[in-house]
């Protein structure tokens, strides 16, 4: 009965995010307000003191892992914010890219982008990067909200080749059921998935798009801070893979280092005063994913993630990898590859790594599905949890692709 319940709060969260312009209350109150509810719940239907110092502890452990992403995406955004203020990135934009160009071309362009991006750093630096690209051109809403649906899903591809990529694919990897050179082989699957996504998006599609070409001055604080930046994101990848350095901590020492650097400038009141820009950051972001991982964890407490890991085994790897993936864009995929791996079924290398690209890429099929999804439906006024599902059928397509390549590639190759 208590299970039921809880069940139907997190049902309610869903439909709250979905009815967020009927009922005229921001999703990030509602998530948090329903999140906070659950837990609350459970405090109070603990029948023993054993039970409430458990549920505490499940609670502690869950917010843990939250402070630690919260930690992770205020050091990124603060960057992100800083170099937007300055027009850094819209320069960078300019210089990367040309000033006047057909949408199709833009399209492609954005894709490579942040497919390659994320690749390379993780998925809330490349999303918001990203964006800042889109963002930088003169697009129309429709235009804009295929473009960050793009974004979404090309960032969730660029990361599941790689450990330093996509926490799913470390977890897999650490787990002894895939190698190094193996998970290679989803970077074709990824590339090709994204490609046909573009294509879809292209369709129709006519016109040429421009960026407003301004000069800017930037001070040697501001260049520096951008070096920071970047330095600080080639650190966060080797230094999690030589010495296991967690990601937040080697973000906020660069966060740390930009502040110092902020303050050796006397002259400007703004620069001595950088610490400012954390007000930039939309806390309404951090707020959602709060609500949404506290449900999450809720979820996962009371067996819910459990009892889909159980019925996953009872299928067929392939059909049932390729719906675990569908199922991480409602629950979220860390979790509910932690659940299947502790189920431990007997899989062959091939379901393996299908099993890697489903759970990586298979929440961009909603906009709440990933942490990319929701900091677009955040930075992008437009877009809702509708608005984005609109173009989830061409999502579903470009998947399945990405899903159906890996299993011939894996199957050439190992199986």
């Amino acid at each position: 009965m208590l299970d039921s319940f809880l069940i139907g709060l997190a049902v309610l969260a869903l439909l709250s995010i979905v009815f967020e312009e009927v009922i005229h209350i921001n999703k990030a109150k509602t998530t948090l307000f329903f999140g906070c509810m659950s837990w609350l719940i459970l405090f109070m239907s603990a029948a023993t003191g054993e039970e409430q110092k458990l549920i505490h502890h499940q609670l502690d452990e869950n917010l843990l892992e939250i402070a630690t992403l919260w930690l992770f995406l205020m050091s990124t955004m603060t960057f992100v914010a800083y170099l937007n203020a300055k027009g850094m990135i819209q320069s960078f934009v300019q210089r990367l890219f040309p000033s006047q160009l057909t949408m199709r071309k833009l399209m492609f362009l954005v894709a490579i982008f942040a497919l390659v991006l994320s690749a390379i750093c993780d998925n809330v630096t490349a999303t918001l990067v990203s964006l800042g690209l889109v963002q930088s051109f003169n697009l129309d809403g429709k235009t804009r909200l295929k473009m960050a649906a793009l974004v979404v899903f090309a960032v969730n591809s660029g990361g599941v080749a790689l450990i330093t990529g996509d926490v799913t694919t470390l977890m897999i990897f650490l787990a002894g059921h895939v190698e190094m050179s193996q998970l290679l082989t989803l970077v074709l699957p990824s590339a090709v998935s994204v490609v046909v996504l573009a294509i879809m998006f292209c369709w129709g599609m006519k016109g040429e798009v421009s960026t407003e070409v301004v000069e800017r001055q930037f001070t040697y604080v501001d260049i520096a801070i951008a070096v920071i930046f970047f330095a600080t994101i080639i650190c966060t990848m080797l230094f999690n893979v030589l010495f296991g350095v967690p990601p937040v901590l080697t973000f906020l020492s660069g966060l740390s280092v930009m502040f110092l650097v902020g303050r050796t400038v006397k002259t400007d009141k703004e620069q001595t005063k950088i610490l400012e820009y954390i007000r930039q950051i939309e806390y309404d972001t951090l707020l959602f994913f709060l609500g949404i991982l506290l449900l999450v964890g809720m979820l996962k407490e009371i067996g819910v993630l459990a009892s889909v890991a159980q019925l996953y085994a009872d299928f067929d790897p392939r059909y049932s990898n390729f719906v675990a993936g569908a199922a991480s864009a409602l629950l979220d995929n860390v979790p509910l590859t932690a659940a299947l791996l502790k189920a431990s079924p007997e899989l062959l290398t091939p379901d393996w790594l299908a099993l890697t690209y489903a759970v990586g890429v298979g929440g961009s099929l909603l906009a709440i599905g990933s942490a990319a999804g929701i900091i677009v439906m955040s930075k992008i006024k437009e877009m809702t949890f509708v608005s984005y599902l609109r173009y989830t059928p061409a999502l579903l397509v470009a998947y399945t692709v990405g899903y159906v390549w890996t299993l011939l590639m894996a199957n050439a190759l190992y199986g």
